[in-house]
């Protein structure tokens, strides 16, 4: 058996610092695999390379795993600071410096770009897709001297929901997320139908919802809760209400075993009802982040969002009635968008009381998704050019400066309008330095009357 080091690469806390679960369901993986497994989380040690050299010293892996989370920040108007190879490709070389052992990429961020950010890394090897299988595979493989290749894919295809298992949460690590965040990550289900232009879920997890056993999901929590003292969560699923209705099953569960936890999760405008709302406000429910994605219906539409303006307004009147706080997370210069789609964006917005809107100005292309077969289409992009660094969809005649500005006078002074996406940043860190926890944007919601 073998000595395995993973190291959480990710140092990114906007908006929320968020536990390194990737990297945990691999060490169970491996752990259940009879290897010795260490985790190391660049952010909670503060990117405190001597810990790192100590760590890595003291274990004396075999192999060195390193999780890429994120390839930039996805936001158009920040800095060279937004992108974060750079720091992988330090990592790698540093570790160079005190071990020989393989280093091993995955994550994320790693199987959108796999070759690219190899190459650009020169690390050993990398794994594609779902690490639970395909990591202990390729340990085997390389401890019997079978020569491995440089990317390694999946062999068995997308894992079932059945087969995921729990991750292997450390008390170190959940003691730092809560002290920052006040939060703890959980999964429950991978996947997700919806084909909305510009994400790379489907890319990454598949076309359809894959979901774990909701009583597993729910004795994750249950654990989290009686063994590390955890009772506020994040659900990290692409989306949380899935239209089977799986979700409602957790909430109910949770409510069944009197859990008494607070709870939030990304979700999609389409579908909400009231009664729903109020059974997952009784099971925890505190916060929602809504994907809402777009100002109006033609840009809707353009991203293939599958819902209207009217869902959101409804949705967001039904959270302010239910009394649960809404963040909207609205992109600005997508596909179908013009001066007059602007405006009336900025228009629809107005329309959404009693929550936060987080805007942006362009959309991040990623490869695999129907944006970036547009943008190749409408010369944006070559099919040869490199996605390592940013590149940014902005619709046809619409100047970037130019929206950045418009979407700043609308917004205005108000502070539950957030653009550009750094003076989120500011003012969740000003929240944190004076002790509050959480998700923070909530404590800028006005609430109802």
């Amino acid at each position: 058996m073998s000595r395995i080091f993973l190291i959480s690469s990710n140092t990114c806390t906007c908006p929320n610092p968020v536990y390194p679960i990737g990297m945990a369901i691999v060490a169970a993986s491996l752990k259940n695999h009879g290897h010795a497994v260490a985790q190391f989380d660049l952010l909670e040690q503060e990117r405190d390379i001597l810990a790192l050299n100590a760590a890595i010293q003291d274990f004396n892996p075999d192999f060195i795993g390193i999780s890429v989370r994120n390839i930039d920040n996805v936001d158009s108007t920040s800095n060279e600071d937004g992108w974060f190879l750079k720091d992988v490709k330090e990592l790698v070389s540093h570790i160079r410096t005190l071990s020989a052992s393989p280093i091993v990429l995955g994550g994320s961020a790693f199987s959108l770009l796999p070759r690219e950010i190899l190459d650009y890394t020169g690390a050993d090897h990398g794994i594609v897709g779902e690490g639970e299988n395909s990591f202990p595979l390729f340990i085997a493989a390389m401890e019997e001297n079978k020569p491995q290749p440089r990317i390694v894919l999946s062999a068995s295809g997308l894992m079932p929901g059945n087969k995921m298992i729990s991750p292997d949460y450390r008390d170190n690590l959940l003691d730092f997320y809560v002290d920052k965040s006040a939060m703890a990550n959980i999964q429950t289900k991978r996947g997700c139908p919806n084909r909305c232009a510009y994400c790379s879920y489907p890319a990454l997890e598949g076309t359809r919802f894959r979901f774990r056993d909701p009583m597993a999901v729910v004795d994750d929590i249950e654990r989290l809760k009686k063994d590390h003292g955890i009772s506020s969560l994040f659900f990290t699923d692409s989306l949380f209400n899935d239209s089977q209705g799986n979700y409602l099953t957790i909430a109910e569960e949770i409510i069944r075993r009197d859990l008494d936890v607070r709870w939030s999760a990304f979700f999609s405008p389409r579908g909400i009802t009231r009664d729903g709302l109020r059974i997952m406000k009784r099971s925890g429910l505190y916060a929602m982040e809504l994907g809402t994605d777009a100002g109006c219906d033609a840009t809707l539409a353009g991203i293939n969002k599958g819902f209207t303006f009217s869902d959101v307004v409804k949705t967001n009147e039904l959270c302010r009635e239910e009394e649960i706080p809404a963040a909207h997370f609205i992109m600005f210069g997508g596909p179908e968008e013009s001066a007059g789609t602007v405006e009336e964006g900025l228009q629809n917005i107005e329309r959404l009381n009693g929550c936060v809107v987080f805007a942006y100005s362009g959309i991040r292309i990623l490869p695999g998704t129907d944006l970036y077969t547009r943008a190749v289409r409408e010369n944006i992009l070559s099919d040869t050019d490199s996605l390592l660094k940013p590149v940014y969809y902005f619709s046809p005649g619409i100047d970037p400066r130019e929206l950045s500005q418009r979407i700043i006078s609308g917004f205005g002074k108000r502070k539950d309008r957030i653009f550009p996406p750094s003076k989120g940043e500011i003012k969740m860190k000003a929240l944190n330095m004076f002790g509050f926890k959480g998700l923070l944007w909530d404590y800028l919601v006005a609430r109802k009357g």
